[in-house]
């Protein structure tokens, strides 16, 4: 394309401005957005009858980067010089446009998320073939279009297991890898949001936490590009609505989406093709096939009579079926008459069941088999819809060791009363967990399982602020869980290993926040949100993010008098949460919020951070003025900070990064010189710590070797880079190493040299856009 058309100037600058929102293109991106403010503010600069015109400010809505895209194509079309930067930035944001969607080949990750199956499973066999002729049959769906299959009925009948089991059966036919999602339909309030699952989706297909955006549709645009032209299954289980389903299907037509569902979904038939299965009961002697899997007994032999009417109690239910057989299995002589006669006593009026209720009678029959440890522990994990129950977990909700847990979960896994979905994790079905939770209302008492569901969110609380010490253990922690944590131990790998820990608890962590709220334990909820700050810092979930912390907002409040720093502090986070989202006005009024409340509270510290997040989202809309008068703002309420204060300690670090971002400030205002010196006054700042922060000096360098580039004084800026590049290198910060190598190569000398040895650093660290980037680069070089 012409470098010089309006659509292509317009698509360079949706390129720039959208990466700025979502955070996705890293320091390249942020870059190339402040180059291009850098561009807007020569053209607002002209302005008419010697008006200067206005600062711009981020083009945030389509209408405001179009106008700014035929503003910047109209003054190329009359000065050559303007002209000449525009080209240089055109290329760059191509290159930037090019590299920063998929973050590897789309061979790279063949994703293997199926959960196992059953060796119990029995029949389905009807399924399997209609869903294999739909795959063999070329007029089934219209050309190009994916299949999508949904497998619907009743709770209990087995669906979950049905798709799990096709899927593996047809695994060979798509070779590209399975996806897999428990979406939690079972009600409005379990249910998965679609952006969660997207963001999963997308690290499984290989895209780094850093690259995934904020925005769904931008999730959904990037998900579908990673799917294309893939020969996936994608298994969606337990959906709630066609709603929850349209974000997460393919575009792709070699892919397969399967999705289990209580409701028949009518809007992925209208809006999709969808072709509906609907699963009936199993068939009498299939139920009894399944039952003697479970079981694992030999022919009933003289008690059929009796056996079959125990399969009739369940309705051909393979859940009923399961927990019956699990019931009775390893016996060697097992009385079919008494066992009947029990489902009999059980069934409304002693007489013939109700047919639509053989689990629940099933689930009774097994529950009351169980010791007495083991159905008071049932009861009380069924008091909140866990997605998983981790074994600690469940020790706290039991006030047990792990140990004694565990053989207790083993025996609710043996009666087929809850499942090991993983080692050392565990959930419900939805049928049973309803059972077991009206079984603690009944036999527990409101007391007794609010003290239970506040073990288990006590215990979700420490393990969280434990993993999130181990990810920043540098930062400021507020909440007294922290203050029995012990210093972490400085291992490599540490900080990687616990945010891994906290990524398999995040959706946990999420309705741990929503019980403490639900259930009136504010002082746990804020906590908790405080907790999950690494979390959502570095994987970002911004969906999540919002929700959890605006009910984290609210139990601040309420709980004010007991801590009134928590309400600045879970209005800061929360506003960062916003602007992942690129909800860039809802960020700065909570900023600004809690910069009041902090003020109210006489907390200094916590509303110079919160005036400091002000400044850095007023650089991340180019509103550099701003950002200056937010950072001195800044700089004098530390200057209020005693030295019994809250933070004291840290001012000198706080004050040394505040004249870093005043040098970023100044940078993006143009005013060079100001800028260089105020960014040689951060280092010597940096320097003067009493335990020196290598680490952001050599940010500062790079800082300052990216305003002398702009400057033109190449000499200056090798040096300062120079320096930056042997501290990186020092502190093994491999990916900001590669950011300042790359950037290095545009000063002149050794380019090619340099420019390979960051395509190097990038494949080190997995960055494959970085990569393609460089070698992009590299080839333009000759």
């Amino acid at each position: 394309m012409d470098p010089f058309t309006t659509a292509a100037v317009l698509s360079a600058v949706n390129t720039a401005t959208s990466g700025a929102l979502s955070g996705a293109a890293s320091e390249v991106g942020r870059r190339t957005t402040e180059r291009l403010a850098a561009l807007a503010r020569r053209v607002r600069g002209r302005g008419t009858d010697g008006d200067p015109g206005l600062p711009p400010t981020l083009p945030a809505d389509p209408a405001a980067r179009r106008d700014l895209a035929e503003r910047l194509f109209q003054q190329a079309r009359e000065e050559p010089a303007f002209a000449r930067d525009l080209i240089a930035w055109l290329r760059e944001t191509n290159l930037l446009r090019d590299t920063t969607g998929p973050a590897c080949a789309p061979a790279a990750n063949r994703p293997q998320l199926l959960p196992p199956g059953t060796a119990a499973f029995t029949d389905r066999e009807a399924e399997r073939r209609a869903i294999a002729a739909l795959l063999d049959d070329p007029d089934a769906t219209a050309a190009g279009a994916p299949r999508i299959v949904v497998l619907t009925g009743r709770g209990g009948l087995g669906k979950t297991a049905t798709a799990v089991h096709v899927a593996h059966a047809l695994a060979d036919r798509f070779p590209d890898g399975q996806l897999y999602a428990d979406l939690g339909g079972a009600a409005p309030g379990t249910a998965a949001a679609p952006s969660g699952v997207l963001v999963r989706f997308l690290h499984a297909l290989g895209v780094p936490a850093d690259r995934v955006p904020a925005d769904e549709q931008a999730q959904i645009d990037l998900y579908r590009d990673r799917t294309a032209g893939r020969r996936l299954i994608v298994l969606l289980d337990n959906a709630h609505s066609a709603a929850q389903i349209a974000p997460l299907l393919t575009a792709a037509p070699g892919a397969l989406t399967l999705v289990t569902s209580r409701h028949g979904l009518p809007e992925l038939v209208r809006d999709h093709g969808a072709r509906v299965l609907r699963l009936r009961p199993l068939s009498d002697d299939d139920a009894v096939l399944l039952l003697t899997r479970i079981a694992g007994l030999e022919p009933v032999g003289a008690q059929r009579t009796h056996a079959e009417a125990v399969v009739a109690r369940c309705g051909g239910i393979p859940l009923a079926l399961c927990e019956t057989g699990a019931l009775v299995a390893g016996q060697e002589d097992v009385d079919w008459a008494r066992l009947e006669r029990e489902f009999a006593a059980l069934a409304p009026g002693g007489g013939t069941p109700d047919p639509a209720d053989p689990t629940r009678l099933a689930t009774d029959l097994s529950y009351r088999a169980l010791t007495p440890a083991a159905a008071r522990l049932h009861r009380l994990l069924a008091l909140w819809p866990w997605p998983a129950v981790p074994v600690g977990a469940a020790a706290a909700a039991a006030g047990t060791t792990e140990a004694e847990a565990r053989a207790l979960l083993d025996e609710l896994v043996g009666a087929r009363l809850l499942e090991e979905v993983a080692d050392g994790r565990y959930r419900f079905h939805d049928l049973v967990r309803h059972h077991a939770e009206l079984r603690a209302q009944e036999e527990d008492g409101r007391a007794a399982a609010g003290a239970a569901v506040e073990r288990v969110i006590t215990w979700f609380l420490e393990f969280a602020a434990a993993a999130d010490y181990r990810v920043i253990p540098g930062r400021w922690h507020l909440g007294p869980v922290y203050d029995r944590l012990p210093q972490p131990v400085a291992e490599p790998g540490i900080a990687r290993a616990a945010l891994s820990e906290l990524t398999r608890e995040r959706e946990n962590l999420a309705e741990a926040v929503r019980a403490a709220d639900e259930y009136g334990f504010d002082a746990l909820t804020w906590q908790l949100c405080e907790a999950m700050w690494a979390l959502h810092l570095r994987l970002g979930f911004h969906e999540q993010w919002g929700a959890t912390h605006v009910r984290g907002v609210a139990a601040a409040r309420r709980r004010a008098a007991d801590e009134p720093r928590a309400e600045g502090r879970m209005r800061s986070q929360l506003a960062f949460a916003y602007m992942g989202l690129g909800r860039l006005a809802d960020a700065e009024r909570e900023l600004t919020a809690a910069a009041a409340a902090d003020r109210a509270a006489g907390h200094h510290r916590g509303r110079a951070s919160a005036v400091e997040s002000l400044g850095l989202l007023c650089l991340r809309q180019w509103r550099y003025e701003d950002a200056e008068e937010r950072f001195l703002q800044a700089q004098r309420i530390w200057d209020a900070v005693g030295p019994e204060d809250d933070g004291a300690p840290d001012a000198p670090r706080a004050l040394a990064l505040l004249e870093h971002h005043l040098g970023r400030a100044l940078s993006g205002q143009g005013r060079y010189p100001e800028a260089v010196t105020q960014l040689r006054h951060a280092l010597t700042c940096f320097r003067a710590l009493r335990e020196r922060d290598s680490y952001n000096e050599a940010r500062v360098r790079m800082s300052l070797g990216e305003t002398l580039l702009a400057a033109g004084d190449l000499e200056a800026a090798r040096v300062s880079l120079d320096e930056a590049i042997a501290v990186m290198e020092g502190e093994g910060a491999r990916l900001q190493l590669a950011d300042a190598v790359e950037l290095r190569a545009g000063c002149g000398d050794g380019a090619v040299r340099f420019l390979r040895w960051a395509r190097d650093l990038y494949e080190s660290v997995g960055d494959a856009g970085g990569v393609a980037r460089v070698e992009m680069r590299l080839a333009a070089a000759g």
